[in-house]
């Protein structure tokens, strides 16, 4: 029987080595560039053919830009709006990537925890630049609260140092555990149907159905949670609270 893990491995599909790195074009990469061309092809057809009264898939792409617009006014306020580009690509990709990997016989992008945190640093030096450009050496402050004893700085200040720097990673790892999981807890009970046989094999089928949507559900809740916390963080970078 083949291990629930096997399928995270990562295979290469156009072998590619330049002074010893290993740069090969993978399953992984081939899934990243299907998500974005599905999503480019999306959004350029729903609003090929803009109306008054939208069709189906401009109501779909509408419904996208409304959720991050809202949740970038909400999270960051009026001066997120200029990130709301950047925003709005990253919900796009992750939810896209979560979903695609529901597939059968597809690939989870966001299962590797090398992507996810690729996407957390991403997020983490672009927050830590807009904020040290926007407050210069103020931004140091937001290790220390507003009128907190200076006495308190001991203790204060490493700890939220160690917050701060440790965003990457928390954010990193809630995404990647949580598809990774589910998609382990997939395969195991999909590995029980068979051996069962047609009688007992009903009750794995059933738990394996509900399971499904359930990781349904969180694919769009984790793309969700990723990008309100990249809200969060941009709201603290600008506003230092």
């Amino acid at each position: 029987m083949a291990s629930p893990l096997d399928q995270f491995e990562i295979q290469p599909i156009v072998p590619i080595t330049v002074g010893g790195i290993d740069l090969s074009f993978t399953n992984s990469s081939l899934f990243m560039v299907i998500v974005v061309i599905l999503v480019t092809m999306l959004l350029n057809y729903s609003m090929r053919g803009r109306a008054l009264v939208p069709s189906r898939w401009q109501s779909l792409a509408e419904i996208f830009y409304e959720t991050i617009a809202d949740m970038v006014r909400d999270n960051v306020g009026t001066g997120g709006r200029q990130y709301f580009p950047f925003i709005f690509t990253l919900f796009m990709f992750v939810l896209s990537c979560n979903l695609i990997g529901m597939v059968p016989g597809s690939f989870t992008v966001t299962s590797h925890i090398i992507v996810t945190f690729g996407l957390a640093i991403v997020v983490f030096i672009g927050v830590t630049v807009i904020a040290i450009a926007k407050h210069g050496s103020a931004f140091l402050r937001l290790f220390f609260p507003h009128g907190a004893p200076w006495w308190t700085g001991i203790v204060l200040i490493p700890v939220e140092l160690v917050s701060y720097l440790s965003r990457p990673i928390t954010l990193s790892v809630r995404l990647f555990a949580n598809m990774t999981v589910g998609h382990v807890l997939l395969k195991v009970v999909a590995g029980f149907i068979a051996p069962l046989g047609i009688a007992l094999g009903v009750i794995p089928l059933a738990g394996l159905v509900a399971i499904t949507a359930l990781e349904f559900l969180i694919a769009v809740i984790q793309a969700y949670v990723f990008t309100v916390l990249t809200c969060v963080y941009l709201h603290e970078a600008l506003h230092l609270h």
